[in-house]
């Protein structure tokens, strides 16, 4: 049977309305999105294999953004990413209604082809509960929070050199929780050390590392972590709910560092 066209409005609506404001994505992201999405399903096509260079040339930008953009699109559920190897990367676009968190309360699109899932609906996460250094794909949320800064000295991060800083020091019984784990880069991590994050934010500005702005805004920062006002994104299908934690004594530093792809 020949499928119907997208509704190309509609379309339009739903990510201006629902998918760019609920996944927070920044202009880099909506441009490879809509980049992605342009060369795929507007063309009736459910995969696309393409290479992170011509994704770069098309949108005219270079190809680190673009490559850490499309690893923050997976992980949101925006994309889904079928097979990676040296000829490039075959991805199927996922269109608002089609993607998991998003599908609640929008109208159905004309046209759009459902994703097929398990007949039960979807659990979902309990962010208190869960270990967000025993997948890649949790500490990949926390990452992504940050949104590719060092949570202390504010400097872009490349994803190469980002950790996962413990907030409250293992040693002073600091858990795996999203709420006392930021990314940070390899500087501050090690000169963070075991002293408190606050006192840590107070001594970078003493070393002109932030401005007087920045600090009240990095202290007011710790404070929202603490109550549980930053949560990270947690889409991602490979991300474990329920399961116990990692097990006392596991290292931050060693286990936190991303690989490149």
């Amino acid at each position: 049977m020949k499928r119907k066209k997208l509704n190309v409005k509609q379309l339009w609506i739903q990510c201006e309305d629902f998918l760019l404001p609920r996944l927070r994505l920044s202009i880099t992201d909506r441009a490879v999105y809509s980049h992605l999405v342009r060369h795929s399903r507007l063309e009736g096509q459910l995969q696309l294999r393409f290479s992170m260079p011509w994704l770069a040339r098309g949108i005219g930008i270079s190809t680190g953004p673009v490559r850490e953009s499309v690893r923050r699109l997976v992980v949101l559920g925006a994309l889904r990413l079928i097979r990676r190897s040296k000829a490039g990367h075959v991805i199927r676009v996922l269109l608002p209604d089609e993607i998991r968190g998003l599908r609640p309360g929008l109208p159905a699109m004309a046209g759009a082809i459902p994703v097929r899932g398990p007949a039960s609906q979807p659990q979902s996460a309990n962010l208190e509960d869960l270990d967000f250094l025993k997948t890649r794909a949790l500490r990949q949320a926390i990452h992504l929070r940050e949104r590719g800064h060092c949570f202390y000295c504010l400097r872009r991060t490349d994803a190469r050199v980002q950790c996962l800083d413990h907030v409250v020091p293992r040693a002073q019984a600091g858990r795996n929780c999203y709420r006392n784990l930021v990314s940070s880069c390899i500087e501050c991590n090690s000169l963070k050390g075991e002293r408190p994050a606050a006192d840590f934010l107070r001594w970078l500005y003493r070393q002109r590392c932030l401005t007087a702005s920045e600090l009240n805004h990095r202290l007011r920062a710790l404070d929202a972590l603490a109550s549980g006002k930053l949560p990270p994104p947690v889409h991602h299908p490979d991300t474990p709910i329920g399961r116990k934690s990692r097990p006392p004594g596991s290292s931050c530093r060693g286990a936190a560092l991303l690989r490149p792809s």
